[in-house]
């Protein structure tokens, strides 16, 4: 069986994925490399590109399950998966330490570990496993898509309580996408895009903090608050700007000396713009875009259903993600720590994409086979009905 899976891996998203870690890792290099001098004593400025090194080991072992593990295995890890991943969430409100006013993060040992990550792929299987099971049931939204979506709404709650509305919003955003795939009905789908936007109506108007209403001060009118929340995104302004289309060349930035808040993380982006010019831009969209756009030509073709959703949920999980990070960095959107895939600095998410694409090419793998044997049988059939 392994044999064959190596056979019949689609090994384009390895390449791209390697590309976008490879081009990740010499910018998170290059992007941190003052700043960890500046915030830590002692620190060398290669201090987060050894971190994000250390966290790629990790990531290359889970992606090696991920390439390995037939992805049907993975519908009896469900509630596992679950109940670790709220456990660790709970986990949070009493050793959880807090940065950037969130308590998103547990301390083990020499690392942290943002459970909210491992959460979003956790999520995904759980709707393609209960999606799939209820195909023939769809129809009936009370028994088959309020249940689910009722958990979904305990970890939003959650998530967003840290507080952490950007990762929230993103499991929001996927499992939308997921559901909208799944085959309700429109009149279902009517209803829950309604009653999704009277409660984030009613989340912004009434229940939002005055900490996450200055992030969008910060974000649509950003000089008014130059001197606090307003700074990231003026100087990530000012970095994408100089950089033109071209950069101003590798390592030369000088909006990382200082002048941007932890350049390695969530703005990175802002870095490769100015330091490598829209070119550096386009080649990070166009590489994940590739990832993306392969998902869903193999969630297309897999004609098993929760193979299907879980494709589709990885899929959107990369876009979303890639959208959000990018849109706060050019001011589209309110001010949140969410990492760009494969790029950002950042073990959690880094060791989650590599598993998620590594689960997309077994899925592929699989669908590539089930093709080629029913080509093989096809022309076999013709032979026979020839002879």
């Amino acid at each position: 069986m392994i044999k064959k899976l190596f056979l019949h891996y689609d090994y384009s998203f390895l390449v791209v994925m390697m590309l976008l870690i490879s081009f990740g890792m010499i910018m998170i290099y290059s992007a941190g490399s003052v700043w960890a001098t500046l915030i830590y004593k002692n620190a060398s400025p290669d201090y987060f590109f050894v971190r994000q090194m250390i966290w790629f080991v990790g990531a290359a072992f889970f992606g090696l399950i991920g390439l390995l593990v037939p992805y049907q295995a993975y519908r009896s890890a469900v509630k596992p998966l679950l109940i670790c991943s709220l456990g660790l969430l709970i986990l949070l409100y009493f050793a959880g330490s807090t940065s950037n006013n969130a308590q998103s993060w547990l301390n083990i040992g020499f690392f942290n570990l943002q459970p909210s990550e491992f959460v979003k792929i956790t999520i995904i299987f759980y709707l393609a496993s209960v999606f799939s099971n209820k195909q023939k049931t769809i129809s009936k939204f009370s028994t088959s898509v309020a249940p689910p979506l009722i958990v979904v709404s305990v970890f939003f709650v959650i998530i967003a309580k840290e507080p952490d509305l950007g990762t929230a919003m993103i499991i929001i955003a996927i499992s939308f996408a997921m559901i909208l795939c799944a085959g309700l009905k429109m009149k279902h789908l009517i209803w829950l895009m309604g009653g999704s936007g009277i409660l984030v109506y009613l989340y912004f108007t009434k229940l939002l903090s005055a900490n996450e209403a200055g992030r969008f001060t910060a974000a649509y009118d950003p000089f008014a608050v130059a001197n606090s929340t307003g700074r990231q995104l003026i100087n990530s302004y000012i970095a994408i700007a100089s950089g033109g289309l071209l950069g101003k060349g590798l390592g030369r930035s000088i909006e990382k000396t200082g002048f941007l808040p932890e350049p390695q993380t969530d703005f990175i982006i802002a870095i490769i713009g100015e330091e490598l010019g829209l070119i550096g831009v386009l080649f990070v969209v166009l590489c994940i875009a590739y990832l993306v756009f392969r998902g869903f030509v193999t969630a297309i073709r897999c004609k098993d259903v929760f193979g299907s959703l879980l494709a589709i949920g990885i899929s959107s999980m990369v876009a979303v993600q890639t959208l959000v990070n990018l849109g706060v960095a050019t001011g589209l959107l309110p001010l949140t720590g969410v990492p760009l895939p494969f790029i950002s600095y950042g073990g959690s998410s880094l060791v989650v994409m590599v598993f998620s694409i590594c689960v997309l090419m077994n899925i592929s793998a699989f669908v590539n086979m089930k093709r080629t044997s029913s080509t093989t049988e096809g022309k076999r059939e013709n032979v026979e009905a020839y002879d």
